[in-house]
């Protein structure tokens, strides 16, 4: 199945579990592509999460059934929410009215319709890259869990606070010590999707040399596999973001050849400064001939 596709199936299967609490699990599963990517791909490609969208669905729905002379109470219950009073928040967020005014006059309805892919193609097939196999990998290093929807936004501060843990002042010893020992910080790895949390775990790793692992760090092993590398040149994080999102709304629906082979993706990062305007970093995303 191709990437476009996914996102089709994807979108399908969350209108047809809609009102199921594993609504977006099945629409990954459905894909038959990488959670990781398909929830990345569809936020950079739609603007929205997944669950943001599932739950937009509900309330625009909800909204038609209020005007049928619905009950709050019966909505709230039908469409997911634990309370009248979480599910009345939400809907008057989305509407901008309440369930009340929405029954007395349906002009208040924000729509909501099922989306369309459409993918307009420009340049994806022409994007630099170098398929490279690598042997396993054994990282160490410093686990964050992120979620989805404000994903680029939120990374750039962790990096923030990897570093101030390796401050020679408020840092620890071991810490420090380990970065080194490691060169932890030349790779960020994207892993373990929870869909049902719509989060991600990011690793600020480095190849592990061996020895003890001091507290807070964690180890994990990625397997042999090929990889599509992704040179990048300029400022971070922008360089880098802008990059990732051109990975996904040009050269996956463009890729004829390659296809996603494991729930993972890579950053590389070279020695120097990051806000300088020759910079170099790079995306790595695993592949398999399609």
């Amino acid at each position: 199945m191709d990437w476009t596709q996914s996102i089709r199936t994807a979108l399908n299967a969350m209108e047809e579990h809609l009102l199921e609490n594993d609504c977006v699990e099945k629409a990954c599963r459905a894909a038959l592509v990488s959670p990781l990517y398909l929830q990345q791909g569809f936020r950079i490609m739609t603007g929205l999460t997944m669950a943001e969208y599932v739950r937009n669905r509900r309330l625009y729905k909800a909204a038609l059934e209020m005007a049928s002379d619905a009950k709050v109470i019966d909505m709230a219950l039908k469409y997911g929410w634990e309370s009248p009073e979480s599910f009345t928040k939400a809907f008057s967020r989305f509407h901008g009215a309440t369930p009340m005014q929405v029954k007395k006059d349906t002009h208040l309805i924000r729509p909501f319709l099922p989306l369309r892919v459409s993918i307009t193609i420009q340049g994806g097939n022409d994007m630099d890259f170098t398929i490279e196999k690598k042997p396993a990998m054994h990282l160490i290093g410093k686990a964050y869990e992120v979620a989805f929807e404000n994903s680029y936004q939120i990374i750039p501060t962790l990096w923030d606070a990897f570093w101030q843990e390796h401050h020679p002042v408020t840092g620890s010893p071991a810490f420090r010590a380990a970065v080194k020992a490691h060169h932890i910080g030349e790779f960020a790895v994207c892993m373990d999707h929870h869909p049902e949390k719509g989060t991600f775990t990011y690793l600020i790793a480095g190849l592990y040399q061996g020895g003890d692992v001091p507290e807070g760090l964690t180890l994990c092993t990625l397997p042999e596999m090929n990889w599509a590398v992704f040179p990048c040149v300029g400022p971070l994080p922008g360089a880098l973001q802008s990059l990732n999102t051109k990975i996904f709304r040009e050269w996956l629906p463009g890729s004829t050849e390659y296809r996603i082979a494991a729930d993972t993706t890579m950053e590389w990062y070279s020695d120097g400064n990051g806000n300088e305007e020759n910079y170099r970093s790079a995306i790595w995303v695993p592949v398999q001939n399609a």
